[in-house]
């Protein structure tokens, strides 16, 4: 009777007595294909072979020899650099692109607040006339305040200040306006990732959505598990938390709320709508998980022909 036995090092046979009649060392542990072929050869060459079972403790005493050791630790630090290289998974890029663009978020509003109060010094009719901050640094750092003033048809109570001053100005305008640039090329980034990725979650949530809903839970994989409730309040913790802590109203949506088609209905039916969303977004998750077939369209049109929207 011959007992065979398999560990990271290779696939090997025992006697009865258990010593070691024969063996296949691996040369490439993370080839499942040759852990695979080693014990149909060494199966059929050594017929009949049975798998350990009792002898199994016998035959881990084998490999406690010292000369096993080296074998063991090299083979066990390949493993782990290759697994580490393998954890790194298109969500994971994704998620690290999402936060990114976050951060862009966080100084864009910081530094826009800077500039529009520095530059109402200058001209304060612009910063009341613009709301977007986008627009306002290219106004900034395009237009003098002639041709300003001329576009908004209005005098200005602002200070003259000489072109000295305003380069400085001018110069957080410009920064702004390149960080504007940086959002945009990670939005295309994020949008070509989850296309190709997640086509089905791209056309029902939108591609940034989408993302934005996968890093909430760091991974496609924990997001395809979450059941169409959590979807639905996604982002939406602390308001959760304080409903079980207090009994405040409970959330009726989290990010979900950002949506095209939930900012198109009337505010009392947001709730409704978040949750049909949730549902679908929830099911394009699995397939797309699953590399399933396409039917993002079909998700699509069924939210869309509920409500009588479109998005």
């Amino acid at each position: 009777m011959s007992y065979i036995f398999t560990n990271i090092l290779g696939t090997f046979i025992f006697n009865e007595k258990i010593e070691l009649i024969d063996k296949i060392l691996f040369k490439n542990i993370t080839n499942t294909k040759d852990i695979e072929n080693s014990i149909k050869k060494l199966t059929e060459k050594h017929t009949p072979v049975q798998p350990q079972d009792k002898q199994t403790e016998q035959i881990l005493n084998y490999f406690k020899n010292n000369k096993f050791s080296k074998d063991f630790y090299k083979t066990n630090l390949e493993l782990t650099i290759q697994n580490l290289k393998d954890s790194v998974q298109f969500d994971t890029l994704l998620i690290q692109s999402v936060n990114a663009i976050g951060e862009i978020d966080t100084i864009i509003n910081k530094l826009s607040k800077v500039l529009r109060e520095w530059y109402e010094l200058y001209l304060p009719e612009l910063s009341k006339e613009i709301e977007s901050h986008e627009e306002f640094s290219n106004l900034v750092l395009k237009k003098s305040k002639k041709e300003l003033l001329t576009e908004l048809k209005s005098k200005t109570i602002g200070a003259d200040i000489s072109d000295k001053d305003l380069q400085p100005i001018k110069s957080i305008a410009k920064q702004l306006t390149s960080l504007f640039q940086l959002k945009d090329s990670q939005e295309d980034y994020i949008t070509s990732m989850m296309e190709k990725n997640c086509p089905n979650i791209s056309i029902v949530a939108t591609p940034l959505l989408g993302a934005k809903l996968i890093s909430e839970v760091n991974s496609l994989k924990r997001f395809m598990e979450l059941p169409a409730s959590t979807v639905q309040i996604l982002g939406a913790e602390k308001a959760l938390f304080r409903h079980l802590k207090t009994g405040a109203k409970m959330p009726k949506h989290g990010i979900i709320i950002h949506h095209p088609l939930v900012s198109q209905t009337p505010y009392n039916l947001h709730g409704k709508v978040a949750r049909a969303l949730a549902d679908k977004i929830s099911i394009a998750a699995r397939v797309d998980y699953f590399k399933g077939e396409f039917v993002g369209d079909n998700l699509k049109k069924t939210i869309t022909k509920k409500f009588k929207l479109d998005y």
